[in-house]
């Protein structure tokens, strides 16, 4: 993979033409650019380059380097965009088309165009005026160039006799540049609100992300002193949003040249403070870069803000030439271009122009049914925030947030607005945001003083809400737009990852891993082995390592979710209140005032504190249904008064089909390989018995993935007093089917040799079993005998070698021969004549026996063979026979770089001498 800049310059098209000049397929319509107008347009400042072989896990790179990518160059804003479409094109690519791809990234000013080139030019010549189809979307493949159309500014089709190129290019959002302008003279009562003193921290991060330097009014307002922060990451104080597809990473964003937005840093208290930043990347006399970050409280960003430069001012409306909107009267100028932003100086001008105590502002669910609280001032907003309230709370018109309604006192209407419920408010008035006739939230400013609004007061408000109605409409939708894109994105690498594991445990901790901290700030997942167990805890995680242990330890002890199948996620409150309680209790134990001897605080009550914070927030169950059963369930849970957002709650429902079924996936494939395991190890027989006067070694080795028992097999057992038997075989074939004729076999070996049966009457009656499964049987190769130790030391065998690979014999003196005569194998003919044939072993003596794995092991055009194999066994001289039969497998391994393909066998016998050992 290589990476390059070229500033100022048009790079050379790295693909080779061969000396033909490129042609070019591109769609009709204006999505299509020509290249040559395109060059001339824009001028290339940087490239990346990157290659992928033509494997399924190379699209899951190619996401990666495009994403790693365009967050270096600084455009945040397309990056889901060019991941969806890169991920489409490069699976085209080494998927569907089978080769390697090319991937280029180009940036200029106006944007970044992506090139994936493949070496599959095949392509259909359109007639005169047709239209171009680019599949279904329907079909697994061809999606690529629709995504295009839908997605990129511009694309189009190269092709050259070796490569087709599809290249999509995107546009970069369009920012005024240039001198800022001056906001509009507005009523004193209109400016931004700020403290009695502005302060303004200064923080210097390192390359590592380390702080450097903090002044001050850093210390005011975080509670750290310079030397509790000196040399320690920005990240451990910095509460960042995990929200996908809204913003960088925080790393990203100190990488930047210059950054400018909204965060979260946690103060000495332990409570998250909102501060607005403006980040600039410099580097010293050395070379060596840093990010020097200037942080305000959230409401004083007026004070780092950079306002956009707008329009120049409309002279025509007034003498004054200021302007008359009353959407940029009431909020401002310049307005906030995020959605977070535009909800908090609503909520702060409301407050202002009623000289509230508070103000509110919900946003309502696609099915109107519910409100979400999306900003506040005055109140606990880290508690409110995303928490949903219900439209219509009351029967009349003052219990429904679809019409304008005045409280003059809360205390004689408990209940009537939930969200001040605690807060000390006693009055409010509230009015409805609406587009079209639709409700699409609810604005609301309260005081804690009772009477202090009325009609005048609610028509003002109502006058305001109408004027913003339209453009928080159109920055909720905007933000949905990027969360759909970004979900789209972390779904897409969230199927790749489950899609690549078959092991269960792996499963549950990428289930785990991919919900935390993305979606949730813990996660437990709990399984159901079947219909008549109970949910087991599986796997427990949590951003936060250290709270792992205690929050597994509350979830132990508390009866599990319910195992309902119905989608979507449902509340469950059991851990956030046991964990309340088990606080309570300990602090009260600590404190003496259960009733019991007073004894000092504990270290005990530190971690059931972090415990109880750490669940406290509101926690979901989502069903994980598979092939219509539940097999568990997916929990998630926030800290302390934190609630789930309704688009990151649809992303979760998502995310926990797909997981349900790759668990799902998972859990079958072990029982089935347990039972396959299971059932190949019965073929194996029992362990060897031990002889007297002879040694005996086995080696076995099945080919295949998972495999323990394949078509070769080796058996030794007693048939009668002093006598044994032994057989090595190879059925036809290897896996299943021929380890089932194996079964046969060796089982039918045992029977027929015990009933007091010759070699050959063995062998013939084997042959007719054999013959008897009909379409199922396979012949077989077999080397049977019979072994009988003798007094003098040695060992007398009768053996009969069916179409086996002929037994080697070793002696004393290193010399080597074949120990038996060829005859038929068994399974092709109905009538055999075999017979045996007697070997006798002298001390020092060793048998070999092997399968035609060892002795057809090749490395290209060479082949290990008969010969071969026995200049290895004379080497074998006065080893033993483990050894013996360690020293071949090893020669077998070594001859070849490539894996076994076929099963192997080896059976060593040897006859110790009377001095040996």
């Amino acid at each position: 993979m290589t990476t390059g800049l070229i500033p100022g310059e048009q790079p050379p098209d790295p693909r080779p033409t061969d000396g033909v000049p490129q042609q070019r397929h591109e769609p009709v319509g204006q999505g299509a650019m020509p290249v040559e107008n395109r060059s001339r347009s824009s001028v290339i400042t940087a490239r990346a380059a990157a290659s992928f072989e033509p494997v399924g896990r190379s699209v899951a790179s190619a996401r990666s380097f495009v994403r790693d990518t365009l967050q270096g160059w600084g455009f945040g804003d397309i990056v889901d965009d060019a991941v969806v479409l890169t991920s489409e094109l490069v699976t085209n690519a080494v998927v569907h088309a089978g080769t390697s791809a090319d991937l280029l990234c180009l940036r200029s000013d106006e944007g970044v165009r992506v090139e994936v080139a493949d070496r599959y030019p095949e392509r259909e010549i359109p007639l005169q005026g047709s239209a171009i189809s680019m599949g279904s979307p329907d079909r697994e493949g061809g999606r690529g160039l629709q995504l295009c159309a839908a997605l990129a500014g511009h694309w189009g089709v190269d092709y050259t006799p070796t490569h087709k190129t599809v290249w999509f290019r995107l546009d970069l959002p369009e920012r005024p540049v240039g001198t800022r302008t001056a906001g509009p003279s507005l009523p004193a009562h209109l400016l931004p609100l700020a403290d009695t003193r502005v302060r303004v921290a200064v923080v210097q991060i390192d390359r590592a992300g380390s702080v450097t330097a903090w002044n001050e009014d850093a210390e005011e307002l975080f509670g750290y002193s310079a030397e509790q922060v000196t040399g320690k990451p920005l990240t451990d104080i910095a509460a960042w949003p995990h929200t996908p597809g809204t913003s960088t990473g925080i790393a990203d964003a100190l990488r930047l040249s210059r950054w400018e937005g909204s965060y979260g840093i946690r103060g000495s208290h332990g409570r998250v403070i909102p501060v607005y930043a403006s980040h600039l990347r410099v580097r010293d006399t050395d070379g060596e870069p840093s990010t020097v970050c200037l942080l305000v409280r959230d409401h004083e960003r007026a004070v780092l803000q950079t306002p956009l430069r707008g329009p120049a001012p409309d002279k025509s409306g007034t003498s004054e030439g200021q302007s008359t909107d009353p959407f940029e009267v009431f909020i401002g100028s310049p307005a906030p271009d995020d959605l977070d932003g535009l909800l908090q100086r609503t909520v702060e001008r409301a407050r202002d122009m009623l000289d509230g105590d508070s103000a509110f502002l919900l946003l309502a669910t696609d099915d109107e049914t519910e409100l979400e609280v999306r900003a506040s001032t005055g109140l606990p907003s880290a508690r409110q925030r995303f928490a949903r309230v219900p439209v219509e709370a009351g029967p009349g018109r003052y219990g429904s947030a679809r019409m304008p309604a005045v409280h003059e006192d809360l205390t004689a209407v408990p209940g009537a607005v939930p969200l001040l419920n605690g807060t000390g408010m006693r009055s409010v008035v509230t009015v409805p945001l609406k587009v079209e006739g639709r409700l699409t939230g609810s604005l609301g400013v309260a005081a804690e003083a009772p009477g202090r609004y009325s009609n005048e007061e609610a028509l003002r408000l109502q006058f305001a809400a109408d004027r913003i109605a339209l453009a928080v409409e159109s920055a909720r939708l905007g933000e949905l737009e990027r969360l759909r894109r970004g979900s789209l994105s972390f779904l897409v690498e969230a199927s790749d990852l489950l899609a690549g594991t078959l092991d269960r445990d792996q499963t549950l901790a990428l289930m785990a891993q991919m919900t935390v901290p993305t979606l949730a700030t813990w996660c437990a997942v709990y399984t159901i082995a079947d219909q008549a167990s109970e949910p087991y805890l599986s796997y427990v995680l949590h951003e936060d390592e250290e709270l792992i242990d205690g929050i597994k330890s509350l979830l132990s002890k508390i009866a599990p979710p319910d195992p309902v199948p119905t989608p979507g996620a449902r509340v469950w409150s059991a851990p956030a209140e046991v964990a309340h309680r088990a606080a309570l209790r300990t602090s009260m134990r600590s404190l003496g005032l259960s009733g019991g001897p007073t004894r000092q605080i504990t270290t005990g009550i530190g971690p059931t504190l972090a415990t109880a914070s750490a669940v406290g927030g509101e926690t979901v169950v989502l069903p994980l249904v598979a092939r219509n059963r539940v097999i568990g369930m997916l929990t998630l849970g926030k800290p302390t008064d934190e609630h789930f957002r309704q688009e990151i709650l649809e992303l979760a429902e998502d995310l926990s089909r797909r997981a349900a079924l790759a668990l799902d996936n998972a859990r079958l494939y072990s029982e089935r390989t347990a039972i396959s395991q299971s059932l190949q190890r019965s073929l194996l027989p029992p362990e060897l018995p031990t002889i007297d006067g002879v040694e005996v070694e086995v080696i076995y080795r099945a080919a295949g993935e998972g495999n323990e028992v394949g078509g070769d097999f080796y058996d030794l057992f007693p048939i009668s007093d002093g006598a044994y038997g032994f057989a090595i075989g190879d059925v036809c074939g290897t896996g299943p089917n021929a380890a089932a004729v194996t079964g046969l076999a060796r089982h039918a070996l045992r029977l027929l040799a015990r009933e007091g049966l010759s070699g050959p009457a063995v062998l013939e009656r084997l042959n007719s079993a054999i013959l008897d499964e009909g379409a199922r049987s396979r012949f077989l190769t077999l080397l049977y005998g019979e072994m009988r130790p003798q007094d003098d030391g040695s060992a007398e065998l009768k053996v009969v070698c069916a179409g086996h690979p002929l037994p080697l014999r070793l002696r004393q003196d290193g010399t080597v021969e074949p120990a038996a005569e060829p005859q038929p194998l068994l399974g092709v003919i109905e009538d055999l004549e075999l017979y045996e044939e007697t070997v006798t072993l002298d001390p020092g003596d060793v048998l070999l026996c092997v399968t035609d794995g060892v002795t057809e092991r090749r490395e290209g055009p060479r082949m290990l063979g008969d010969d071969g194999l026995a200049d290895v066994l004379t080497t074998c001289t006065g080893l033993t026979a483990g050894a013996v039969a360690a020293r071949i497998m090893r020669a077998v391994e070594r001859f070849a770089s490539e894996p076994p393909s076929d099963d192997m066998a080896i059976l060593a016998m040897r006859v110790p001498g009377l001095h040996t050992d």
